[in-house]
């Protein structure tokens, strides 16, 4: 599934296409992705301009000047190409193409999802923040107000893993499990540590790791593993500059011990970690 570094990398392909353009013509192929696509969904979009993109968690959102928000989850699979007429018209017909936008500099943007797991949205911006995906979210990781604080005092007191409190979308949003691996890595913390026993110290030290990752990832164009795409077509990068992740029973690259990197399973995703280094 993309993470905050993948979602991120495809909002801002998407500015530099998207902003000041203008939906000339929408057309969806199905009624539903993960749930259903709003009431005249094609209808509302059409003739409106767009004003900004923004990511928010793991969800783009795109502003029109209807002061109505397109909302975009890519679920597991799901990529947002963009293409020239040229493009466009040499591709044949996509069986996992389940939108299109045409845009008014004659631009489309093919939204592809394979699993279907991916979902589009509409909500009137004053009212964003109360929406039913967004109301339960925590902090992003890369505002500066979220601070070392901040984390120490949302995560007093919790018994569960360091490894899962971060990736509680109510603490703090977007992370994913990639990111969380390689920033306890770097920061020498044990994934199996209850969230509660990390000194103010320890968060100091995790922290800025954490955001530091983060941005790499970013600047990389996010992590290639299976689906994610950039929507100019590249792949992202950051998978090369894994240092713990997918590393099962190889030498770590911190202390050169041979076959003391493990991997288990918390909350569902594997976690790799050395046995030697994070403690």
């Amino acid at each position: 599934m993309p993470e905050l570094p993948e979602v991120e990398t495809v909002c801002r392909g998407l500015r530099s296409l998207l902003v000041g353009n203008t939906f000339k013509h929408v057309k969806k192929f199905r009624p539903n992705l993960r749930i259903p696509f709003p009431e005249n969904f094609e209808a509302l979009l059409e003739g409106r301009s767009i004003k900004k993109i923004e990511r928010r968690a793991k969800y783009i959102q795109i502003f029109l000047d209807s002061k109505q928000v397109l909302l975009i989850h890519l679920g597991m699979s799901g990529r947002l190409l963009m293409q020239d007429n040229k493009q466009f018209n040499q591709e044949a017909p996509h069986t996992h193409d389940h939108v299109i936008f045409h845009l008014s500099s004659g631009d489309w943007v093919r939204y592809r999802d394979p699993r279907r797991f991916g979902l589009m949205d509409l909500c009137h911006e004053d009212v964003l923040t109360s929406h039913r995906l967004f109301r339960h979210l925590g902090p992003e990781p890369l505002e500066s107000l979220f601070d070392a604080e901040r984390l120490s005092r949302a995560l007093k007191g919790k018994k569960t893993s360091i490894k899962v409190a971060l990736l509680d979308q109510r603490l703090v949003v977007g992370i994913g499990n990639i990111y969380v691996n390689e920033a306890l890595f770097r920061s020498g913390i044990s994934p199996l540590r209850n969230a509660g026993s990390l000194s103010r110290v320890e968060v100091a030290t995790l922290l800025p790791i954490l955001k530091e990752i983060l941005e790499e990832a970013i600047s990389a164009g996010g992590s290639t593993l299976r689906d994610h795409i950039q929507p100019n077509g590249k792949l992202g990068y950051f998978q090369y500059k894994f240092k713990i992740y997918g590393r099962e029973n190889k030498a770590c690259l911190n202390c050169g011990n041979a076959h003391l990197v493990k991997r288990i399973v918390q909350v569902g995703r594997s976690t790799f970690y050395c046995l030697n280094c994070q403690v």
